[in-house]
């Protein structure tokens, strides 16, 4: 149902009375009225007709498309099919881009295995079309000596010799080769909370590096832009369950305290993430670079979770 001049009124007086009637009368030296409670009747109605009228007869606006095709994309880190590596290859593959993978290495037989046996499910896009993936690249996530560097630069230089250059770069793993991006072209991290606030038990280094990879944004923002006008941002992703996940033993607490606490309560889909790398890849998002999205149902924007009880005398919108 269209939301007319006259409802969304009715919808804003009655939030406004429900919000006031829920503090204490004390605090109001005198009464407060919707503002159409001196208004004519007759002069209300006649108004928000007027004012339907005119929305109906606007020109339907016309939808922004993103269109990637003739790009090609790296989405390094993809390891299973659940994860928000997967979730932006399948929406860069929706809006047209050509889609080369790098899987982590030790998982990289078993993905290969899952995308045969099960590829007509996983691969299936909107509107029925089917993700092709035309190279699947093995690579080294942990990099514990220069061997390791070494390997994931022999990746790179196999993604250059295979396909020259590379339009739209996603590193979703803890290391990503160094491929070539094509003058004008986008790269995208993926960041977690902890690189700037406080959660207990993310250790092991994670938080620390992950705070270094949004400053690395910010740098490599300045330095890719002059040079070659290439944009370079990072998500700021809340809990998923997803392989790499399962590694932090509270995922499952974390999601459950972001759908309670968060200003959005539901559960976070990887899609939503992958929509928003499609976003950022594409012509639509032409002056955003060195930015670092939070696409976490709002949980970012909280100071504290209003589960604990601490705030049960206070006025909380809840659902």
């Amino acid at each position: 149902m269209a939301i007319t001049g006259r409802t969304s009124g009715l919808l804003l007086a009655a939030a406004s009375r429900r919000s006031i009637s829920s503090y204490p009368t004390s605090l109001f030296k005198r009464s407060v009225r919707s503002f159409s409670d001196d208004a004519q009747p007759e002069a209300i109605e006649n108004k928000s007709a007027a004012s339907d009228l005119a929305i109906e007869n606007k020109p339907a606006a016309s939808g922004l498309a993103i269109d990637l095709k003739g790009k090609r994309a790296f989405v390094a880190g993809v390891a299973d099919t659940k994860g928000y590596g997967w979730a932006i290859s399948k929406a860069l593959a929706a809006a047209g881009a050509e889609i080369l993978v790098g899987t982590w290495l030790p998982v990289f037989p078993d993905f290969e295995c899952k995308l045969k046996c099960k590829g007509s499910e996983a691969l299936q896009l909107p509107g029925g079309s089917r993700m092709k993936i035309p190279k699947l690249y093995p690579l080294e996530a942990a990099i514990d000596n220069p061997e390791d560097v070494a390997y994931n630069e022999e990746v790179a230089q196999s993604v250059e010799h295979d396909y020259k250059s590379i339009d739209i770069i996603v590193h979703s793993i803890e290391q990503c080769p160094e491929v070539v991006a094509v003058i004008g072209g986008s790269a995208i991290a993926l960041s977690f909370i902890a690189s700037q606030r406080i959660i207990p038990g993310y250790g092991g280094g994670m938080s620390s590096a992950k705070a270094a990879l949004e400053s690395d944004t910010r740098v490599l923002a300045y330095e890719a832009g002059r040079r070659k006008g290439i944009r370079v941002n990072t998500i700021s992703a809340g809990p998923q369950r997803s392989l790499g996940a399962k590694s932090i033993e509270f995922t499952e607490k974390m999601i459950e305290y972001s759908k309670t606490n968060a200003p959005l309560q539901k559960e976070l889909h990887a899609e939503e993430v992958g929509n928003t790398a499609a976003f950022l890849a594409s012509p639509l998002a032409s002056a955003i670079t060195g930015a670092v999205i939070h696409v976490d149902n709002g949980l970012n924007a909280m100071g504290v979770g209003d589960c604990c009880g601490t705030f049960e005398d206070l006025y909380v919108w809840k659902n």
